[in-house]
């Protein structure tokens, strides 16, 4: 069997470094905000180019604390009105929702899954006051366009980057695009802890103080309490192993691009609608490749077909967030990309120990399909 991603495998590469490190925080008897988080923040901000970086639990507390330090500052009040993608992983949205803020939908570019510059336009009225763009998958959402109109409306950015760490555009990575970003460290991400952790990246001092305190139950100091905050630390532990695999990131990071180049011109069955099909050099290199997400209107058959030969696959993501019962509001809405797009996704294995013999197997796997 091909596993869709082989965890194991890919920390045994450094599990003499991990545990040198995690023996380290284990004998200094320090094991929350001490060294081993202020370092990885200082080499976090560094590597994506930000002032500060502010380790917090997990991915989705970086955008909701990122929110509620937003409305704690006043650029923020209940019921403002957020622009996000509709087709998003539903931790996005959930972020807004959790701050007694209002998501509004907006539908991708079906070439690159990403929210659609032109539609944010479209979608912004009186009550907005941020747009949250995801950059699913890998790649980075339009920026330059999406910083421009929020410029031009007074807005505030807030990048999901929960799966493009390292992805840019000429230079400028994820994270360093908008006011500030959530990155996730979940295990299966293209730089992932041993547990859950999570980062805010951000150039505004004042934010990253507020931040900080937020995620500390309120407190810069203390038993000094300035808001009403919550326990949402990174650990030592999870600091130190972060640490250590931030710096094999980008050499991570090139070997799923050689896997997705090899996927991009080997995969030739009509039956497979490949990702940027009209890629060039410079998008490929500014992709991460989180996930290689193919199409396919005959999804369960194609999927059916290669667990029988021995490769895994898995469906990044079968429920679009206004058809979940958690917002069962929305669920009579349409948003046909969205739905288009959760209807025929299938993610391929990819990952920085997949061996370029199995890419070659799922090609051929692929190609030979036939519904």
């Amino acid at each position: 069997m091909i596993p869709f991603l082989d965890l194991q495998s890919i920390n045994k590469q450094y599990r003499t470094e991990l545990i040198k490190v995690c023996t380290r925080v284990i004998d200094s008897g320090w094991y929350i905000g001490g060294k081993e988080l202020d370092r990885f923040e200082q080499n976090f901000a560094n590597y994506c180019g930000t002032r500060f970086a502010i380790g917090v639990a997990n991915g989705l507390d970086a955008l909701i604390l990122t929110l509620r330090a937003w409305k704690e500052l006043g650029k923020l009040k209940d019921g403002d009105e957020i622009i996000v993608p509709s087709n998003t992983y539903i931790a996005s949205i959930l972020a807004i929702t959790a701050n007694n803020l209002t998501p509004v939908l907006v539908e991708p570019d079906i070439q690159t899954y990403n929210i659609d510059p032109v539609k944010i336009e479209k979608a912004i009225t009186s009550k907005t006051k941020a747009i949250l763009p995801v950059h699913l998958y890998g790649q980075l959402a339009e920026m330059s366009k999406i910083v421009e109109i929020a410029n031009r409306h007074n807005l505030l950015v807030l990048e999901d980057s929960a799966q493009a760490h390292g992805a840019e555009i000429n230079g400028k990575k994820a994270g360093n695009w908008g006011d500030a970003s959530g990155f996730s460290f979940y295990p299966g991400k293209n730089l992932g802890a041993l547990g859950d952790a999570g980062a805010i990246t951000t150039n505004d001092a004042e934010l990253a103080q507020t931040l900080k305190a937020l995620r500390n139950y309120g407190s810069h100091e203390k038993y000094k309490n300035l808001f009403v905050g919550v326990n949402s630390r990174l650990d030592e532990i999870q600091a130190a192993i972060l640490d250590v695999k931030l710096k094999y990131l980008d050499g991570e990071v090139q070997h799923r691009r050689t896997i997705a180049k090899m996927y991009l011109e080997g995969i030739k069955n009509p039956e497979v609608i490949l990702p940027l099909s009209d890629i060039d050099a410079s998008q490929y290199n500014q992709h991460v490749w989180h996930l290689f997400v193919i199409r396919s209107k005959n999804r369960e058959a194609l999927q059916q077909y290669l667990a029988e030969n021995g490769v895994q696959t898995l469906i990044h993501y079968p429920i679009p967030p206004h058809k979940q019962q958690a917002y069962k509001e929305w669920n009579d809405l349409s948003y046909p990309i969205s739905e288009k797009i959760h209807g025929e996704v299938m993610s391929l294995p990819i990952g920085p120990t997949l061996s370029l013999e199995s890419a070659q197997q799922i090609i051929d796997l692929c190609n030979e399909f036939r519904p």
